[in-house]
This record gives structure tokens, C-alpha cells and sequence, in this order.
């Protein structure tokens, strides 16, 4: 299979306990490589452009909320199906259902503080990259 793109991002939580180089170690570790980064502070507007998908549900305004708490980590990916390999490294949403070795399990805090998003699928994965990178900054 041929390599693949995708997208994450180590959120707050994550930032703030200064885990930004353990998270990737374990993203590298796990054959995925960081072909662009940069730590942002996200603004309200990226917070509530990047989750509008979720503008209908009851946890919107705390997601935006927290996703501009605090620096993130924005990082595109590549890595043989990559988006797959990405959600595997991750765990589950819950920390208490991920498996151990996983990031969450690792290092998230809460449901809502969970340390890492990564895309669902290559289709999101392309939006999401070009939300937050333009082609001459992924220098893979």
C-alpha cells in the first residue's frame, strides 16, 4: 500500500503538560512520519470553523472553548494508511476504553480533554490538512 496523508492535532491538555515530544515519538513510533508542524494558538474562529461538523450538538461551544485554551500542535502525517495507523496509535475517544500503549491511554486527562485528534478518514483528513497548511509547508 502506498503511503497516505493525514491530519492531527495535540491539544491543549497535551501542550500544557509539555507531552508535544512524546506524543510524536509515539506517532514515529507507531511508522508514521511528521511531514509538517507548526504550534498554534488557535483562534476562535479556526476552533469554530474546524468543528463546525459538530455546531449542532450540545458539547460545540466547550469544544471550541477548550480547543483555544491553550497552544496546540498542528501536524500532517504520511505513513502506509496513515489515517488508520493514526486512529490506532490514538485509542479510543474515552481514555478508559483505550487500549495501553495507546496516547490516550497514556496521556489524556478526561473525554474532553484527550490529548490528540486525528482524522476518520482520508476525506477528512485533505480538509483538514489544507485548513491548516497550505501545499508549500508539508515538506515531506
Amino acid at each position: 500500500m502506498a503511503a497516505t496523508r493525514t491530519f492531527s492535532i495535540i491539544k491543549p491538555d497535551a501542550t500544557r503538560r509539555n507531552l508535544t515530544g512524546a506524543v510524536t515519538k509515539m506517532l514515529e513510533d507507531a511508522g508514521l512520519r511528521v511531514v509538517a508542524s507548526k504550534r498554534i494558538q488557535m483562534t476562535r474562529e479556526q476552533a469554530e470553523g474546524f468543528y463546525e461538523v459538530h455546531k449542532e450538538r450540545p458539547f460545540y461551544g466547550e469544544l471550541c472553548d477548550f480547543m483555544t485554551s491553550g497552544p496546540v500542535v498542528v501536524q500532517v502525517l504520511e505513513g502506509e494508511d496513515a489515517v488508520k495507523r493514526n486512529r490506532d496509535v490514538m485509542g479510543a475517544t474515552n481514555p478508559s476504553d483505550a487500549a495501553d500503549g495507546t496516547i490516550r491511554k497514556s496521556f489524556a486527562e478526561s473525554i474532553e480533554a484527550n490529548s490528540v485528534h486525528g482524522s476518520d478518514s482520508d476525506e477528512n483528513a485533505a480538509k483538514e490538512i489544507a485548513f491548516f497548511f497550505t501545499d508549500d509547508e508539508i515538506v515531506g
